[in-house]
């Protein structure tokens, strides 16, 4: 067998880290509509859940399939030494906290981790999994447990009495592809099995970022049942027949006005002299039109036609208002009139149009920035005499498609 090194065991950490998000975000999802609890990663332990009547602390070991937990396995110990130094420092309460060992390696019967599992499952026997805890800690010569072992002493025969007590393993577990699948599972009961993977990719995402943010503040910014509950509910209305999803990392976008200078949207706003400010919104709100667009079409969030159909509606809204101007302003008109009524017509566009492209989608970029892309293509423009203007400035290419 090859040796294994050094990327074998950055690999595994990765996995394991993201198997502990999961499951953290598998045990959030559980617990939906039960708003009384919080839940906090590397807080008291891998993770940390707290509600009224107490806490839970879990320690997650996602290995490698066929790997069993033995009375000497360094998983168990160094578990032990994480709930013994808690107890001994005065960090862990075991009036009030459970400790739980999740791991997908297997239990061997008659086990520490065997005699440890819940109650339900009739194997539970406290008082044999310490005697066998004990023998280990006086035959055992590994000095990978030493510290584990130094810290097993420190405690008193009724502490480690009450802290097996305490303890449940939970053994054979489902791997981080088994829990993505649970996960999985619960978004095909919130949107249906058509929007799932989009559903669990933003589900993910939210909770990955909350996650940094928590981890960064602390445990006082933990994740709150009231907080998920919100969370998870405005994702799914959005997944429903009269919404769309608005992606957060989307609406954050900044505007890139140098990349987007010679566009004919950008152009089409300086032939109304409008303020460096207002142009730089514009290209804001067409790069972010532009890349959910694209994410809705990339992932069949749209129906057949639906963007065409849109921008139909668009073109009519705005056709109304730009014929109404040009007949009112006629050919004579100063130039200055008619930058004065062209921006009347774009105000109308960014304020008041707003129409939306389903009924609960009101997202306000949306409308504004397909209002640019539809300007980015000649097919509606504020000044009267766009094209003509346009026609001038820019290469004849650009305009062929006219």
């Amino acid at each position: 067998m090859a040796e294994r090194g050094p990327d074998f065991e950055a690999s595994a950490s990765a996995l394991g880290y993201v198997y502990q998000l999961r499951e953290a975000l598998h045990l959030c999802v559980s617990r939906l509509g039960n708003l009384d609890w919080s839940l906090a990663i590397e807080a008291g332990d891998d993770i940390e859940e707290v509600r009224r009547d107490g806490r839970t602390y879990y320690q997650l070991k996602h290995r490698a399939p066929g790997t069993r937990m033995t009375n000497a396995s360094v998983d168990l110990w160094k578990t032990l030494r994480i709930w013994a130094h808690g107890i001994v420092h005065g960090q862990l309460d075991l009036d009030e906290t459970d400790l739980i060992l999740l791991t997908t390696a297997q239990l061997p019967d008659r086990s520490v981790g065997s005699m440890l599992q819940p109650e339900e499952s009739r194997q539970r026997d406290e008082q044999s999994a310490l005697e066998a805890l004990k023998v280990t800690r006086g035959a055992s010569k590994s000095e990978a447990l030493t510290k584990a072992f130094v810290a097993f002493d420190l405690l008193t025969g009724a502490q480690l009495e009450r802290m097996v007590s305490k303890i449940q393993v939970i053994g054979n577990a489902p791997d981080v592809d088994a829990v993505e699948q649970k996960l999985r599972q619960a978004a095909v009961t919130a949107v249906g099995r058509e929007h799932a993977t989009s559903f669990l990719i933003r589900l993910e995402g939210w909770f990955f970022r909350r996650t940094i943010q928590q981890l960064r503040a602390g445990s006082l910014d933990a994740i709150t049942g009231l907080d998920f509950d919100a969370v998870f509910s405005d994702l799914r209305n959005q997944f429903g027949h009269a919404n769309l999803p608005i992606d957060e990392d989307i609406a954050e976008m900044q505007a890139d006005l140098p990349k987007h200078a010679d566009h004919p949207f950008v152009r089409q706003l300086e032939l109304i002299e409008l303020g460096s400010s207002r142009v730089n919104r514009a290209v804001r709100d067409y790069m972010r039109a532009v890349s959910q667009r694209s994410r809705w079409l990339n992932e069949n969030l749209l129906l057949p036609k639906e963007i065409s159909r849109y921008e139909r509606r668009l073109i009519e809204e705005w056709e109304e208002l730009f014929d109404d101007m040009v007949d009112t302003l006629g050919v004579e008109a100063a130039e200055a009139e008619k930058v004065a009524a062209a921006r009347n017509i774009y105000r109308w566009a960014m304020t008041e149009a707003q129409r939306r492209i389903r009924p609960e989608c009101d997202e306000p970029f949306v409308a504004k920035g397909s209002f640019h892309i539809l300007a980015d293509d000649f097919r509606v423009g504020w000044h009267m005499d766009f094209l003509a203007r346009l026609m001038a400035v820019l290469e004849p290419v650009e305009i062929a498609s006219l």
